[in-house]
């Protein structure tokens, strides 16, 4: 039988059917079996519920932001197990263990922004020498379709809202207002063009919104120095959490100001002899913070896990842990250093803090008390941030326990019944 050989034109159509094939080949929908189980803890006897248990780096998502969909179903997170390795969005359902990936490609998933009015997911795209772009996911239709085995072009679930000022490039992340109409940019300097080289730019760093519908960019506020942890109060619109981002002691660590860059001024107006860190709102009033003990010229004054009223600047500290001994390096990573990072229940109720060693503490507010929930999960490879869930009934950590602290995994811990009742 004689060979039949394409024409030009059937060359054409054979090539756009494998084109099209290839570009509907995605990640976005995957699914990966469930890994969750529970253990006790070996020294306090709490249960544990370990979200992700595999050989992958799982994160959170940093303390100050929602972890969870607003909906409750489903805890966001970033992983290396995309394909390739490279850190992508995820979703794990807390009822069943799914887990589900929601992003490929240049994803910058050092900040992820979940809506909490609606199943929403925001991120930036790109950077690295091209302008970042910022993205709305609409999570509903992506789980239904992931569910369904019937996923669509990634493209279908995103939205660009709008694209970074080109002489600007991300510092301190992103964040969310309270009404979810605008979105609060961290910025600094951009690399001159041609790469991360040339002269050293002066410390600078301000704060731009970008409006969610129209991507319309408008400045809020420059500072001095490099911007970091923006987060906006999620309880009034227009009002706006920085901090002076030295990778150390700041000598003026908090500041606030409102999204016309009016009000702008340190909060907590620190001295010499204290290192603030680590703070996050806790209700449309108060700020919880960190006073740090980790090093012996610091206990000269109180120290621990404090409450500052933004309205009053009525500062009360909620507790310390046991501040005791030599100081030892990193290393070391012993308890008798005080806390370190530190989050409020939305009801009010509670606070949580980290120590040095990775053990989570829990304080009932209206009396001081202090209870060890978790101990032994370290911060390596990083820190256990713990956050609350919207309903105040249980702690969000991620812990290096299970893997000899080599990678991190997402766990649970749901607040005993009878502590503060």
């Amino acid at each position: 039988m004689p060979t039949k050989s394409l024409s030009a034109g059937g060359v054409f159509v054979a090539a756009s059917i494998l084109f099209a094939s290839s570009a509907l080949a995605s990640d976005v929908g995957k699914r990966f079996p469930p890994e969750m189980r529970t253990f006790v803890d070996a020294t306090t006897g709490v249960t544990v519920t370990a979200l992700t248990t595999g050989t992958f780096n799982d994160a959170k998502i940093y303390q100050t932001h929602p972890q969870w969909t607003a909906d409750g179903q489903y805890v966001i997170f970033r992983s290396n197990r995309a394909a390739g390795g490279r850190s992508q969005a995820f979703a794990v359902r807390e009822a069943t263990g799914d887990i589900i990936q929601l992003t490929e490609g240049a994803t910058n998933t050092g900040s992820l922004n979940v809506a909490r009015k609606s199943n929403k997911l925001y991120f930036f795209r790109g950077g690295m020498g091209t302008p970042a772009q910022l993205i709305e996911l609409n999570l509903d239709p992506l789980f239904a379709d992931s569910q369904a085995g019937k996923m669509k072009e990634p493209a279908s679930y995103e939205r660009a809202v709008g694209t970074m000022p080109a002489d600007l490039r991300e510092s301190g992340g992103f964040t969310l207002d309270a009404d979810e109409t605008v979105a609060y940019l961290g910025v600094g300097k951009a690399a001159p063009s041609g790469g991360r080289g040339g002269p050293p730019q002066p410390a600078w760093g301000g704060i731009r919104k970008m409006d969610l519908q129209t991507g319309a960019v408008a400045t809020v506020v420059d500072v001095p120095f490099q911007m970091g942890h923006i987060q906006a109060n999620p309880y009034v619109p227009g009002e706006i959490l920085y901090c002076h981002e030295t990778g150390g002691d700041a000598p003026q660590r908090m500041w606030i100001t409102r999204s016309d860059g009016t009000g702008n001024r340190p909060l907590y107006k620190e001295t010499p002899d204290e290192w603030v860190t680590h703070e996050a709102w806790v209700d449309k009033d108060h700020v919880y913070f960190v006073i740090m003990a980790h090093e012996l010229r610091l206990r000269t004054k109180p120290t621990g896990l404090v409450s500052i009223n933004v309205r009053t600047d009525e500062v009360r500290v909620l507790g310390q842990v046991d501040v005791k001994g030599t100081v030892r390096g990193r290393d070391g990573l012993v308890d008798g250093q005080g806390f370190w990072h530190c989050n409020g229940s939305p009801d009010g109720k509670w606070a949580v803090g980290d120590t040095f060693a990775g053990n989570i503490y829990l304080i009932y507010v209206p009396t001081g008390e202090i209870t060890l929930l978790t101990a032994g999960h370290k911060d390596a490879p990083d820190h256990p941030h713990p956050t609350f869930s919207p309903d105040s009934r249980k702690i969000l950590i991620e812990s290096g326990l299970l893997h000899n602290f080599t990678n991190l995994n997402l766990m649970t811990i749901a607040i005993p019944f009878g502590l503060g009742r």
